[in-house]
């Protein structure tokens, strides 16, 4: 029997033999070419039952590998959320991080089938080079989500306007942003596109002016309708009536009353429980009232040196074709903007008109004349 290392050619040293009989055991096939039936049938069963440990081994790797990147993310997630980071953060660096163990999973893996993984990473850095060239836009929508994280222009749940669409911000992921509008349509918009473009965030004020135009009939007697348009104003409780810290004072000052009532509600009703329901339950916690050991600048995220009067306004706007134009803004929190707008427009027309005040519309006289 002609043994594998048979062909390797004479003359040469000895580490020039080793590295020739190196190269030949290194095919499969080469090494079944000097074999006898009988042998090369034995080797092909070997082989083929040490691909079949390996694969199981793989399989199961996979799945154990699965699990615990499950796990890292659940942990990873529950631990930026008990730490009240951002949510815009959070789901980036979920998605990083989900991504990275999956890849070097599959590192894992092909190196645990036998196929060289140096190899493998120099080809996929290689073609991750003409990917990247090919996916440039892609890559530009990474930097753009690294972007918007560090710069925080928004954040997930603001209300933004962007590319000609508004919406409240669902998720921020690695490439794109999710965004829900009012009907509740999901828009997908690139980062990239993002970063480089004007956003207008309705979110990031807290406070901000609403604007209303009313017009009434010539003959008004404007200082009572501007007097009348006031006490309408003064009268709603989400108005600011005259500073913004004053204001913010006041809301803090009602949310912690609310949830202090809540806190007296869930202890009374833990009371009532029998003993034995109470030993397992946990007990009501106490609100937070460190907001009001300051002052209420303090506790805005924008701090004004010095109070500015937000009072509200009316003043006669322009004289119209049909009507005389008042113009009427008041401030309210970012939260209470719609629905006082909406109200505000709904009292105007049925209180002012119970005052006496009319409203004119377009209207044209039409004169016929006889002929003689």
């Amino acid at each position: 029997m002609t043994g594998i290392f048979s062909q390797v050619p004479t003359g040469l040293p000895a580490s020039d033999h080793e590295t020739v009989e190196n190269l030949v055991d290194s095919s499969f096939w080469t090494k079944l070419k000097g074999l006898e039936f009988d042998d090369a049938l034995s080797m092909m069963a070997n082989s083929l039952i040490s691909f079949c440990f390996k694969l199981l081994i793989a399989i199961l790797v996979f799945y154990v590998g699965r699990f615990l990147i499950r796990k890292i993310y659940k942990g990873v997630f529950n631990m930026m959320t008990h730490r009240h980071l951002d949510a815009s953060l959070t789901t980036f660096v979920l998605s990083l991080i989900k991504m990275v163990l999956y890849f070097i999973l599959i590192i894992t893996i092909i190196g645990i089938l036998g196929i060289e993984t140096s190899s493998f990473i120099a080809i996929f850095a290689s073609a991750g080079v003409a990917i990247g060239m090919a996916l440039s836009g892609t890559l530009q929508n990474f930097a753009g989500g690294v972007l918007i994280l560090l710069l925080k222009p928004y954040k997930v749940g603001d209300f933004i306007e962007v590319q000609g669409y508004s919406g409240k911000v669902k998720s921020i992921q690695l490439f794109n942003t999710v965004i829900n509008t009012v009907d509740n349509k999901a828009i997908i918009v690139p980062n990239g596109v993002l970063s480089t473009s004007s956003i207008n965030n309705y979110s990031l004020e807290q406070y901000r002016c609403v604007v209303w135009s009313v017009g009434l009939s010539y003959g008004t007697d404007i200082d009572e309708a501007k007097k009348a348009m006031l006490d309408i104003l003064d009268s709603d409780d989400r108005i600011v009536k005259r500073y913004v810290e004053d204001d913010f004072e006041f809301r803090e000052q009602e949310k912690i009353k609310e949830e202090t009532e809540k806190f007296h509600r869930l202890e009374e009703a833990e009371r009532k429980k029998p003993w034995y329901r109470r030993i397992f339950s946990r007990s009501p916690k106490a609100p937070d009232v460190r907001g009001l050991n300051g002052s209420a600048a303090d506790n805005l995220e924008v701090v004004i040196p010095q109070k500015v009067e937000r009072k509200p306004f009316v003043a006669l706007k322009e004289m119209g074709d049909s009507s005389i134009v008042f113009v009427v803004r008041a401030w309210t929190h970012q939260s209470t903007y719609w629905p006082v707008f909406y109200d505000i427009n709904e009292r105007m027309y049925t209180e002012l008109q119970r005052k006496g005040f009319s409203f004119p519309f377009p209207q044209m006289d039409v004169h016929l004349q006889q002929e003689q």
